[in-house]
């Protein structure tokens, strides 16, 4: 893959369906790299073929579900770069808001970008679906904390505790959310 391109020279799509076998291998390089290199997005590393395979498995039944989003940012050449799921809340009283989930961009092209253009993509898209509202979390400390700040996203607390590492350790995440 060619490396030199413009994050203007991303393509960002919707996807519906998971039944490209291309699209699928792209989305498990892009999990195994994301828990390989620490992002906390429930695994271990090292991230097992099953494990990443079932995780996209459920991400396609969630897709087939309707409440369900997924966004995927790709090179010129198609070679995907990262991704980000939405979760639309599906009562009546939070037709209103939903969550982000799984920000992930391949280690090797984080700094360019490619997160910042999937998040404002997945707001507009919320915002098309009559979405004001939306939240998410992350590790506190890791790199989405302060990503978010920068990007508009209001704290809103933590809770101690949250994940456990595969030390054994418990870490606290912190909630976002933006009024969009």
């Amino acid at each position: 893959m060619n490396a030199n391109f413009a994050t203007t020279d991303l393509t960002i799509t919707r996807i519906d369906r998971l039944d490209d076998p291309a699209l699928m291998a792209g989305l498990e390089a892009l999990l195994e790299d994301a828990v390989a290199s620490g992002a906390s997005v429930g695994y271990h590393a090292p991230l097992s073929p099953a494990l990443n395979r079932d995780f996209w498995t459920g991400v396609s039944r969630q897709l087939e579900g309707g409440a369900h989003r997924l966004l995927v940012a790709r090179a010129p050449d198609g070679t995907v770069l990262g991704s980000v799921q939405l979760a639309l809340c599906t009562r009546p009283n939070g037709a209103h808001r939903a969550e982000v989930q799984k920000l992930l961009v391949l280690t090797r092209h984080r700094g360019r970008g490619i997160a910042r253009r999937l998040m404002t993509d997945v707001e507009e898209f919320a915002r098309g679906l009559g979405r004001s509202l939306l939240v998410l979390d992350t590790l506190k400390g890791n790199v989405g904390e302060p990503f978010y700040e920068r990007t508009g996203w209001m704290r809103a607390g933590e809770i101690p505790g949250y994940t456990v590492e595969a030390d054994g350790s418990r870490h606290a995440t912190v909630l976002f959310y933006k009024n969009i």
